[in-house]
C-alpha cells in the first residue's frame, strides 16, 4: 500500500479518534468531577457526612471501574442503542467510552481533593462559609494542578479505550490497525498507526505535565493570597451582622 493509499484512511482515522475521544473526556470530567466531590464530601467527617451514600456511590464507581472496557461496551450496547440509535460507528463508540471514564476520572479527583489542606477548609468555615463556598473557593481551585494531571490521565485512557473501541466497529485508529495492519497484513500502515498513538500520547502528558507543573509553581508564588482574600472579603459582613446584632 502506498503513502497516497494511507493518508485518507489515517487522515478518517485520526478524526474518528480525536472525536471520540473529546466527547467522551468532555462528558467524563463533567460528570466525574462532581462525583469525586461528592465521595470526599460524604466521607466520614466529611462536610456532608453520609456513610451509607459514600458507600452506595463508591460501590458504584468501583463496579465501573472494575469492568474491563470490551465487556463494558457488550453490556452497555442496548443503552447505547436507545441514545445514538446505533452501536456501530464513531458516535455509538461515545456512549461506552464516557460511562467507562466516568468512575476512573471520579476516583482520581477523589484522591486530588484529599490532599487539598484541611486546615484552609477549617479557616473558610470559621469565617462562616457554607459547604458551596468551601468547593469553589478551596478544594476546586487548590487541587487544580492534580485535577489537570488526573484529566491528562484520564485522556490517555480514553485513547486505548477509543482502539478497543475499533475492534467492533467503533472506528479510529485501533479499528484502522487491526483491519488492514492485522486482517490484510498491511504491517507498514500498523507500525505507522503505532507510531501516531505513541506521538499523540506523548504530546498529550507533555502538555499536561507542562500545565500542572506551571498552576503548582504559580500557587506557590502567590501563596496564601486567595485564601486572604477570601476571608477579608467575609470579615466586612462579618463585623456588619456584629453591628446589627
Amino acid at each position: 500500500m502506498t503513502w497516497s493509499e494511507m493518508q485518507p484512511l489515517l487522515s478518517d482515522a485520526c478524526s474518528q479518534t480525536f472525536t471520540m475521544v473529546l466527547w467522551s473526556t468532555v462528558i467524563a470530567v463533567v460528570a466525574g468531577l462532581p462525583l469525586g466531590i461528592l465521595l470526599v464530601l460524604t466521607d466520614r467527617g466529611g462536610l456532608l457526612q453520609n456513610v451509607l451514600a459514600n458507600k452506595v456511590i463508591g460501590q458504584v464507581v468501583n463496579i465501573g471501574r472494575s469492568m474491563p472496557f470490551i465487556i463494558l461496551m457488550v453490556a452497555l450496547m442496548t443503552f447505547t442503542r436507545w441514545v445514538t440509535g446505533t452501536t456501530i460507528g464513531t458516535t455509538a463508540a461515545i456512549v461506552p467510552l464516557a460511562i467507562g471514564g466516568i468512575p476512573f476520572f471520579a476516583r482520581l479527583v477523589e484522591t486530588a481533593v484529599r490532599e487539598v489542606d484541611q486546615g484552609l477548609v477549617e479557616a473558610v468555615q470559621s469565617m462562616g462559609g457554607n459547604t458551596w463556598t468551601i468547593v469553589r473557593k478551596v478544594l476546586v481551585p487548590e487541587a487544580l494542578p492534580s485535577l489537570i494531571a488526573s484529566t491528562t490521565t484520564t485522556i490517555i485512557a480514553l485513547i486505548g479505550y477509543s482502539a478497543m473501541a475499533g475492534t467492533v466497529g467503533g472506528g479510529g485508529l485501533g479499528d484502522l490497525a487491526v483491519r488492514y495492519g492485522y486482517q490484510r497484513f498491511e504491517t507498514e500502515l500498523m507500525w505507522i498507526t503505532v507510531a501516531i498513538l505513541a506521538v499523540v500520547i506523548s504530546l498529550i502528558q507533555f502538555a499536561g505535565d507542562f500545565a500542572a507543573r506551571s498552576l503548582h509553581r504559580r500557587g506557590a508564588r502567590s501563596g496564601p493570597a486567595p485564601k486572604l482574600r477570601l476571608l477579608k472579603a467575609e470579615e466586612p459582613a462579618a463585623a456588619e451582622v456584629g453591628k446589627v446584632a
